[in-house]
């Protein structure tokens, strides 16, 4: 995939700010346990360079979410960072003012109501289906017909 591009000054604000990539790897080992071997982050500026295997696609893609949606990080690399194919199509998207899940759902299902949906594909990421912020990046999960 090579680079994703975030919004710098949106993000989860971490305790440890002098290294981030340490507090950035603790985050993720912590999240995905042991669906993600041989992980090892790095930071170059603003840039985080993760390197590792990733048991799915979908774990690698919200690792990378969860690195990325810190405050201060501006992109992520993924170059080293290995998973198997997607099984599912997804969309990344960058939450813009105003947005919520519901009217994400609307835009991309045609139905408010199918927000659980998006809220499920993001759970690692989005805590609480009620607190997205402006600048944050999200998988949206293609419907399934």
């Amino acid at each position: 995939m090579g680079w994703f591009d975030f919004v710098k000054d949106a993000g989860q604000k971490l305790l440890g700010k002098d290294n981030k990539a340490e507090s950035v790897q603790k985050l993720i080992k912590e999240t995905f346990g042991d669906h993600i071997s041989s992980l090892k982050v790095t930071e170059e500026g603003d840039e985080i360079i993760l390197v590792g295997v990733c048991d799915s696609a979908a774990t690698k893609e919200k690792a990378i979410l969860l690195a990325g949606n810190i405050e201060g990080v501006a992109r992520v690399n993924d170059d080293q960072f290995m998973a198997p194919e997607p099984a599912e199509k997804i969309t990344f998207y960058t939450v813009a003012k105003g947005d919520s899940l519901s009217k994400m759902a609307l835009h991309f299902y045609g139905k408010a109501s199918l927000y659980t949906k998006i809220f499920e594909a993001n759970r690692e990421v989005i805590k609480n289906p009620d607190l997205i912020y402006p600048g944050q990046k999200i998988r949206i999960p293609e419907l399934q017909k």
